[in-house]
């Protein structure tokens, strides 16, 4: 299984209004959710949808994978 839940997440992210603040260590990037007014950590390479959906809860969002 190599493929990456991350383009389908930041995608969701991006039309629920969260967005990249900045890049943080090694790939990872930090977003921000307007819905919980909290920073979160995206992986740029995503291969569980346990852990693409745990960023959705950090997001305020509900579960999509």
């Amino acid at each position: 299984m190599s493929k990456s839940f991350t383009p389908a997440l930041k995608e969701i992210l991006i039309k629920a209004s969260c967005h990249f603040e900045r890049q943080g260590k090694g790939d990872h990037e930090i977003w921000y959710s307007q819905i919980t007014q909290r920073r979160f950590v995206v992986d740029m390479s995503i291969k569980s949808r346990h852990t693409a959906n745990a960023v959705l809860k950090q997001a305020g969002l509900p579960k999509s994978f």
